[in-house]
């Protein structure tokens, strides 16, 4: 064999060695590889969802334009509200024992830290406030006699008394016919995650909630869109992951910034019932974690 194929043939059995061991060790290359993407992937996504969460629940909050007012001492005076159950149940801040105790002229606000006093501050007000809901909605038609048997009303443990008895009795929110019916059109429309039912069948601890800052927001002539816009502020610290997600699905999908969404739409069935919020997370799937909870019935 001359020089020039003995050179043919080294050469020829390196590229054999190369592709072997390039082959052995391709799956490994591979695996490497995708690896390093889903790493990038992820850590965009969850770069996306801190921005998100940020806008959706952010630090500073959202305040309404309403006060806590006087509603806390009627409250209290009415029975609805027992001072000493209420404090065993709810660590509250000297701020918060003011509101209930001596009221305050400073707007209603809510943040992480405070979402469960407000919570049940509004609870207490849309159970004692007399509504339209009561009347007409299920809770006055379907479930006449029964009122006492949800988990708004039977649920309500910190009144004096059964809190059934305070159930629509007081005229706390000055409120016209008209500005009833306003309440009732809006309410029909305003889900929750936690269940199915509208504002307008207020049977758990949320949705009697919602249905006092509609009624607050209306009795201040709020305009409606902006009205849809103050009770999705509230319900993303309620219900912050169905928020997030739904607010991850309209910047992926739609290119839309959450305050750009339209807030009606957002407290709609599709997007905030509790059937609306699963579809909406499968489509999303699973996001990456983040610090932000969510809520539940009863909580």
């Amino acid at each position: 064999m001359n020089k020039k194929n003995i050179l043919i043939l080294i050469a020829f059995l390196v590229l054999g060695v190369g592709g072997l061991v390039l082959g052995m060790n391709m799956n490994t290359f591979k695996e490497k590889y995708q690896g390093i993407v889903k790493a990038k992937s992820d850590a965009k996504a969850l770069a996306t969802i801190t921005d998100i969460a940020s806008r959706v629940v952010p630090k500073e909050g959202f305040s309404l334009p309403v006060s806590w007012g006087d509603y806390g001492p009627k409250l209290v005076e009415a029975g609805v509200i027992d001072m000493a159950q209420f404090e065993k149940a709810v660590h509250l801040t000297d701020e918060q024992k003011k509101i209930l105790t001596e009221g305050s002229s400073d707007n209603l606000k809510i943040d992480a830290s405070n979402s469960q006093f407000v919570v049940d501050f509004l609870w207490a007000l849309g159970l004692a406030q007399k509504s339209i809901i009561y009347d007409q909605g299920p809770l006055g038609t379907d479930y006449k006699g029964q009122e006492g048997s949800f988990a708004s009303t039977g649920g309500w443990t910190l009144a004096k008394g059964d809190a059934v008895n305070y159930l629509n009795k007081f005229d706390l929110i000055p409120l016209t016919a008209e500005q009833q019916d306003e309440v009732a059109r809006i309410a029909k429309g305003v889900y929750r995650p936690c269940c199915d039912n509208p504002t307008w069948f207020p049977d758990c601890n949320h949705g009697m909630a919602t249905l006092a800052a509609i009624e607050l927001l209306v009795s201040k002539s709020v305009p409606e869109n902006d009205i849809y816009r103050y009770i999705l502020d509230i319900n993303s610290f309620w219900f912050s992951q169905t928020y997030i997600t739904n607010a991850y699905y309209m910047k992926t999908t739609r290119g839309q910034e959450w305050d750009k969404v339209d807030a009606k739409e957002m407290l709609g069935k599709d997007f905030s019932s509790y059937t609306g919020a699963s579809d909406i997370a499968k489509k999303t799937g699973p996001l990456p974690q983040n610090a932000v909870g969510g809520g539940s019935c009863g909580t």
